[in-house]
């Protein structure tokens, strides 16, 4: 079994390339995509007939290479304008809510947000009826202000 890998190396270089695009196709950052290209220059080199010595080096240059050239430009220009992408707690300014539990003057109170509910504050310091309809204007940690 190792003389028949041995003699086809070119054709285990080939797979784990394969590998490698598959699982970057599941992360998505472009890191593991530079071990395909490495793999990839080792199985021309092992095509070619180079020695086992030959194609780990062209694996490691080559994938280091990837790391510090192909990475970078990638992710410039293919994950382009994704920085401004709010999450968590920031995607809620500006939304609209429901007061489910009154908020007391200079107190807390509930708001429902797309299911969700958030504990929350009067962006006045006045009460809120529950059962008003409220927007997000701020938030401090996990507490939200809003207005009606």
């Amino acid at each position: 079994m190792l003389d028949f890998l041995l003699k086809h190396l070119w054709q285990t270089w080939a797979a784990i390339a394969v590998i490698c695009l598959i699982l970057e196709l599941m992360a998505g950052d472009f890191f593991i995509i530079c071990f395909a290209i490495g793999a990839l220059f080792a199985a021309i080199g092992a095509a070619l007939g180079g020695s086992i010595y030959v194609q780990l080096m062209l694996f490691a240059v080559f994938t280091l290479v990837s790391l510090f050239w192909v990475r970078p430009f990638a992710q410039r220009y293919l994950h382009k304008g994704e920085d401004a992408r709010v999450s968590n707690a920031d995607a809620l300014m500006g939304r609209q809510g429901r007061v489910v539990e009154a908020i007391r003057a200079n107190g807390f109170g509930r708001v429902q947000i797309d299911g969700d509910v958030w504990k929350a504050v009067s962006a006045d310091g006045t009460s809120i009826a529950e059962g008003t309809n409220v927007h997000v204007v701020g938030r401090e940690s996990t507490i939200i202000t809003v207005a009606p």
